[in-house]
């Protein structure tokens, strides 16, 4: 069980599309959110329609880049067009 506040609405939104981003390994939204593997499942689960659900789960089956552990060496964090650049 989760230790942290509950998400919120835009918190819920950003977890999606970081789950559907190719390069952005679970790890990334474990150290951002809380939220676990099994945990971003499930929201997955709860959050999307049945058939995109299963699209999101074929789609992340055995994908190297969702897994740091995974990530071939010098696979570099990957940064949305649409996000702040510092």
């Amino acid at each position: 069980m989760s230790t942290h506040a509950p998400l919120s609405a835009a918190d819920v939104s950003r977890v999606i599309e970081m789950a559907w981003e190719d390069r952005t390994p679970f790890e990334a939204i474990e150290r951002q959110f809380g939220l676990n593997e099994p945990a971003v499942v499930a929201l997955m689960r709860r959050e999307l329609k049945l058939r995109s659900f299963k699209m999101w789960r074929e789609r992340m089956a055995g994908r190297a880049t969702k897994h740091a552990s995974l990530r071939p060496p010098g696979a570099s964090r990957h940064r949305a067009s649409h996000t702040r650049q510092a």
